[in-house]
């Protein structure tokens, strides 16, 4: 067995994974989202590791089971700045957040994002740390002067478990990290005017590092000193690794509350005429590469349309079930965020529309017209992140049928959805083994899914569907620019 946790930004869960890829049992906590005037999300760092303690502890105080390890992954981007003994400096700043948007914008207007984008082959969005930074070196240089490690969720609770600073390559990836060499690009740094504070960079794990818990860690989590810690990759690509995707070509979505879609290639050439969105993330293998799009669009926009109607996720499929395909006219763009969009292209000021809506139409109409910009914005990042293969889809979005159905047919893709619902714990699970020298036979863990087909008589309704919207994102995108 290995003890998955997963530290989402919600919530963190557990779940002992067997060999077979099935969770075998786990536990869940929530975590809690502190949010302020000026689109600030914040998160606090005991908070987050009191709910992997929870978690752990409750998983393991109901078995004898033995395990080979613990495999963390989690939410990525953000800035926890700790100072050299893991302590927070300041409260943890989610990727949710949005403060830094005009800094986004105006270095949009200066160039900053396409350098960034030709010297690394990321985007840079208000989360990220190249934004955030910038930041507080403007607003709180204090407390950067006080910090250590400016890191991410996993390698901050890495660090309270193990003592170790480190991070994961995957983490690092965005935006400053060149992933063929897996080295920082000083000249992104002073692009965005950080390069004063590269101190607080940690260099990048070994590709498949393995730690250990220390006393310390060992005595928060009730288990033994020594035992082995693998950390990350983050939850993007941990999903992807527990949905099925392996090989080039495949790709993932993840039905969050964004929504993560990305595809695997060997090739991690940067298209200097493409949009500067988007990630190139580092995988176990240094050999393979992720191509990342992780709208913000996703569930949140759901519940938000839902909460407009006076619905909740458990209406979900009896909505869609009353409105046709199309949702009787009415279009929507589901970019609700506080923070704009990230991608597949980088709008601090974008936001959500319904468009063609009158007196005739109803609340399931209106959802509908919701969830289908969802999906058609799923179609958008995975094909500009090239997909070219089988398509794998987790998430608790894909856990309404309906919804799950419409986006195999908006992408007029195969959707394959594992039976096991803690993905993320799985996959990093996976990652573990491999780690440890024991790898899993990932075919075999692949036939554990569902598969979900486009339907045939709608593609053409879709496939219009998908024009419309791709040339209402057009017509906005100007207006949000000027």
């Amino acid at each position: 067995m290995i003890l998955g946790v997963d530290i989402g930004t919600s919530v963190t869960k557990a779940a002992l994974i067997a060999r077979d890829g099935r969770s075998v049992r786990s536990a869940s906590r929530p975590s809690e989202l502190l949010r302020g005037p000026g689109g600030v999300v914040e998160q606090d760092l005991d908070d987050v590791v009191a709910s992997v303690v929870t978690v752990v502890r409750t998983v393991m105080d109901g078995t004898d089971e033995p395990i080979d390890a613990i495999a963390l992954t989690g939410q990525g981007d953000g800035l926890w700045l700790r100072d050299e003994h893991g302590r927070p400096t300041r409260r943890a700043i989610s990727w949710m957040d949005g403060r830094a948007a005009d800094r986004v914008a105006r270095w949009r207007s200066e160039g900053v994002l396409d350098r960034v984008h030709a010297l690394t082959g990321s985007g840079v969005f208000p989360g990220s740390h190249a934004a955030l930074l910038a930041h507080l070196a403007e607003h709180e240089p204090e407390v950067l002067e006080r910090s250590a490690v400016a890191g991410y969720c996993i390698d901050a609770v890495l660090q309270r478990l193990t003592g170790v600073v480190s991070v994961d390559a995957s983490d690092a990836s965005l935006p400053f990290l060149d992933v063929r060499t897996r080295r920082y690009v000083e000249e992104a740094l002073v692009a965005c005017g950080v390069e004063s504070w590269r101190r607080l960079l940690p260099e990048p794990a070994a590709p498949r590092a393995v730690f250990a818990l220390d006393a310390t860690g060992a005595q928060l989590l009730g288990l033994p000193e020594g035992l082995p810690v693998t950390a990350g990759p983050y939850d993007v690509m941990t999903c992807g690794i527990g949905a099925g995707a392996r090989r080039p070509g495949q790709g993932t979505v993840v039905v969050g509350t964004t929504l993560s879609c990305e595809a695997l290639t060997r090739d991690a050439t940067i298209d200097p005429d493409s949009e500067p969105a988007g990630m190139w993330l580092c995988t176990p293998d240094p050999d393979l590469f992720l191509r990342t799009m992780p709208s913000m669009a996703g569930t949140a926009a759901i519940a938000h349309a839902l909460s407009l109607v006076g619905a909740g996720t458990a209406d979900l499929q009896g909505l869609l079930e009353q409105s046709a395909p199309g949702a009787s006219g009415i279009r929507a763009l589901p970019f609700v965020s506080g923070a704009g969009e990230r991608a597949p292209f980088v709008e601090p000021r974008a936001t959500g529309q319904i468009l063609g809506m009158t007196l005739a139409h109803g609340p399931a109409d209106l959802v509908r017209a919701m969830c289908e910009s969802v999906a058609y914005a799923a179609r958008h990042c995975l094909e500009a992140a090239g997909l070219d293969g089988e398509l794998s889809g987790c998430g608790g979005g894909l856990g309404t049928p309906a919804f799950a159905q419409l986006i195999a047919d908006a992408t007029g893709q195969a959707l394959h959805v594992p039976y096991e619902p803690f993905v993320g714990a799985r996959g990093a699970a996976a990652v573990a083994w491999a780690a440890l020298g024991t790898p899993v036979d990932e075919d075999a863990w692949a036939e554990d899914r569902q598969v979900i087909t486009p339907q045939d008589d709608l593609r053409d309704r879709f496939e219009a569907g998908y024009a419309a919207y791709l040339a209402d994102v057009r017509e906005a995108r100007q207006r949000w620019t000027a």
